[in-house]
């Protein structure tokens, strides 16, 4: 280490960092070598630089993807508070590029160089690749099941209270938008996009409907019909293994659908299709529950995102003006709109908890790679949603038969005591 001594050491970390005002951190190089932010203050993490490379990744090309890929292939790691982590890569992204060049070339000498020759080099070798890149849902159910909880369920829980338990205010989650669709017994509801089967369980069970869920995941439709059978509904709710686009093939309409965190993968050139195949599958006076993702108008698109690369490669998330705009123009009437923002943190922390907690389980079940894609993910995306880049927005939309809703004058029942279980006649 001859070419990075430590006055220089000290020189580049102070030089770079010389401005920033975030939680404070520490530094840890391969060699024992630490640096912290100069606060009397404890560090909330600690970034440890596995090796030469790590250390260009995080000062002479910082983003998403180069990061990124540091982190889940081992060469930087984080210990500590995982979430802070993330207000200092705002930081390094926004740095100017000449002066991070600078000090890298003329604290590190030659490791400059030696990074410019590597990034072009093994980093995106096909090799490399094939063992980062895969596809978001193509993992065993047991990976899933240790962090996500009792409920199965993937997508923002409801809390009541931020102390509620995950489980908790994963079943007041699905009750909310039952409560919001005002399922009845023997309505013929549909879950677009169904995950693990957890609300058209939840729907037949607590509210007695009929109902149907379809998913594009082998996996998820095999968990999700176990999980069915075990709880003896066959009579009430079936998955499919099934595309909505070929749904309007199904004749009779719904009186309720309900799509929860599938609308990200829709595109904004696919809205009008997607907007317009419910209103067609709905019956007249029928309401829809869109529940997903937007980002916020004012926030940043990458141009190397992490999440594009190596989570979601086809994902696309609009605007909520953009979705409502394309929901209207296809004849379905918004009638409510909740964004459950602060709700989505909450849930991804209790998942990274969890991640956290179930490592060895996990480890069982995915590579290591895929661990930490999952890790540094669901923490990226609690940090996006506490900064408002992105929101989650429950979105109610009824189809208007000859100008009537159907729907009462007020929102007070989505709010009262749900009906037990055993109450209910199938």
């Amino acid at each position: 280490m001859a070419h990075f001594p430590q006055l220089q050491r000290e020189t580049a970390f102070g030089t770079i960092f010389q401005d920033y005002e975030g939680p404070a951190f520490a530094v840890r190089l391969w060699d024992g070598w630490t640096w912290s932010t100069p606060a009397n203050r404890r560090p909330a993490c600690t970034i440890v630089l596995e090796n030469p490379k790590a250390l260009a990744s995080l000062i002479a090309e910082p983003n998403e993807v180069t990061l990124g890929e540091a982190f889940i292939h081992g060469d930087l790691d984080v210990e500590g508070d995982i979430f802070s982590v993330f207000s200092i890569a705002e930081y390094l992204f926004n740095r100017p590029r000449n002066l991070r060049q600078q000090v890298l070339e003329k604290a590190a000498g030659g490791l400059f160089g030696a990074w410019q020759r590597l990034r072009h080099g093994s980093v995106n070798s096909m090799s490399r690749d094939r063992a980062s890149i895969s596809y978001h849902y193509d993992q065993p159910a047991a990976f899933f099941e240790p962090w996500l909880g009792r409920s199965f369920a993937y997508s923002c829980a409801y809390f009541r209270n931020p102390e509620d338990r995950l489980d908790q205010a994963q079943e007041q989650k699905l009750e909310l938008i039952c409560q919001k669709l005002r399922l009845q017994p023997f309505e013929r509801f549909l879950d677009i996009g169904c995950g693990w089967g957890s609300l058209v369980l939840h729907a037949a069970a607590r509210h007695g409907t009929q109902a149907q869920g379809i998913t594009l995941s082998r996996e998820q439709a095999k968990t999700a019909r176990r999980r069915i059978e075990q709880a003896g509904l066959e009579q009430q709710c079936s998955v499919e293994l099934r595309d909505y686009r070929r749904l309007e093939e199904a004749g009779q309409p719904f009186d309720k659908i309900a799509s929860v965190g599938m609308f990200e993968h829709v595109g904004l050139k696919n809205l009008p299709r997607y907007f317009g195949i419910a209103h067609r599958l709905l019956r007249p006076g029928g309401v829809f529950l869109n529940h997903g993702i937007a980002r916020s108008a004012r926030s940043p698109i990458r141009e190397k995102s992490f999440i594009d690369r190596y989570v979601f490669p086809d994902g696309h998330l609009v605007t909520l003006s953009q979705a409502l705009s394309a929901a209207e123009a296809q004849g379905l009437e918004v009638r409510d709109v909740e964004n459950l923002r602060e709700h989505y943190e909450l849930t991804l922390r209790h998942w990274v908890d969890g991640l956290r907690r179930n490592a060895d389980t996990l480890l069982e079940h995915v590579s290591k790679i895929t661990y930490r894609i999952w890790l540094l993910y669901t923490a990226g995306s609690a940090a996006a949603f506490r900064r408002g880049d992105i929101g989650v927005y429950q979105v109610l939309l009824s189809r208007p038969d000859r100008g009537m809703s159907r729907l009462p004058l007020t929102r007070e029942d989505w709010y009262s005591a749900s009906v037990p279980a055993q109450e209910v006649e199938a």
